[in-house]
């Protein structure tokens, strides 16, 4: 981690994402990884009186839906705010949600829903585990600088406030991809990014990384992300073994997903997917 700022700043009770939230379609706008990182780090600090008198420590995260309704504004105020949804002794149900407050008016601009497991370590016999797309290290993939999407803009998320280290595939090339990604920052000041921060962060990637379409014709926005998760990751690097679906080799309807199985260096952690909505230009 660097001494670069967070994604997100307090501002009293409320949040200001920082230039380094900021997303590739408007830099007015913030990338979809910090906001769902953020969302993310709300539903890890839902107070666990909600649910029971045990530790919010005590809950991993299986399964986080984001949905991204609007455009999430940089630089301008966000309320956050996050409860717990189901209460359950082995599994509960958490939500948070972000508004904009910027134009005097409340307006919610993406929120999430989290299925939360009770965590237990015990031993489990040998069995056959998923295989592995990720064949290296992170630090001997190939490191590319971003050179599309800037809008004449110095500083954004997926140029400044993230690492990408490639395996298979390019930012500039289109089609599948094997990539790590690492934060250059934390989402809030004072504070190590978890895991699952680290994730969601990095899965929304997944539809940028593996794109088949020339970004000069057409759009191509995930308005959700659905992570799911078998254990909390560990280390920086998340790994991403992605590609992109829009209908047939000639025709869409306007509709697509991008998937990514997801990776940290100990193996296989989960996997994502994203609804796409796509039009040209």
């Amino acid at each position: 981690m660097t001494d670069l700022p967070a994604l997100f700043a307090a501002d009293g009770d409320e949040w200001v994402a920082t230039e380094y939230a900021r997303g590739p379609w408007d830099p007015r706008h913030c990338h979809g990884g910090p906001v769902s990182a953020f969302l993310a780090r709300a539903c890890e600090r839902v107070d666990s009186s909600y649910a029971d008198a045990e530790a919010t420590s005590d809950w991993q995260i299986s399964r986080l839906t984001v949905e991204l309704t609007r455009p999430v504004p940089v630089g301008e105020p966000l309320r956050l705010s996050s409860e717990v949804e189901r209460a359950g002794r082995k599994v509960s149900v958490v939500a948070a949600s972000v508004t904009s407050t910027g134009t005097g008016t409340e307006t919610e601009v993406a929120k999430v829903r989290a299925l939360r497991i009770r965590r237990r370590d015990f031993e489990l016999p040998a069995h056959p585990l998923a295989p592995t797309s990720m064949t290296g290290a992170p630090e001997a993939g190939r490191q590319e600088r971003v050179s599309w999407a800037a809008h004449g803009v110095d500083v954004a998320f997926h140029s400044h406030g993230s690492e990408h280290r490639f395996e298979a595939g390019t930012w500039n090339d289109p089609g599948p991809v094997r990539v790590w990604i690492r934060l250059a920052t934390s989402i809030v000041d004072g504070e190590t990014p978890s895991g699952v921060q680290r994730a969601a962060a990095a899965a929304d990637f997944g539809n940028g990384v593996s794109s088949a379409l020339d970004y000069e014709r057409f759009v191509y926005i995930n308005p959700d992300l659905t992570v799911h998760l078998s254990r909390p990751p560990t280390g920086d690097w998340i790994g991403m073994s992605t590609h992109s679906v829009y209908g047939t080799p000639t025709t869409s309807t306007g509709s697509g997903f991008a998937e990514s199985e997801l990776h940290d260096t100990d193996g296989r952690i989960g996997r994502s997917v994203q609804s796409l909505f796509i039009e040209p230009r």
